[in-house]
């Protein structure tokens, strides 16, 4: 997966950048079919944000969070990926399941 990690009113270190990186290892695990990923981390006055846009075949999922600090807002953030994720498979395989009943009960 392509990863593009972009700061807007914060410098991304080496550290948040291996932080993010490694967060989104995680979400790899339910979705195969990541095609490229876009986190933008900022820091307006006291609000410190998350945002991540991530393209799977057909679809395109995005997700925010607000924390503490950055590193609180990135596990927030990458949870909430991952929710969304694993949704988006389970209903993958409903509708999967869906069509092969259908297509069993029409040979019968």
């Amino acid at each position: 997966m392509q990863l593009q990690i972009h700061g807007h009113g914060v410098e991304v270190t080496d550290a948040l950048r291996e932080y993010v990186e490694s967060k989104m290892v995680r979400i790899n695990r339910h979705a195969e079919g990541i095609l490229d990923g876009r986190v933008q981390l900022s820091l307006d006055k006291t609000i410190q944000k998350a945002e991540a846009q991530i393209r799977i075949a057909g679809k395109e999922v995005h997700a925010e969070a607000v924390g503490q600090d950055l590193y609180a807002a990135i596990d927030v953030l990458a949870d909430k990926l991952d929710r969304q994720l694993v949704k988006h498979k389970e209903k993958q395989v409903d509708s999967n399941r869906r069509a092969e009943g259908i297509n069993r009960a029409g040979e019968i």
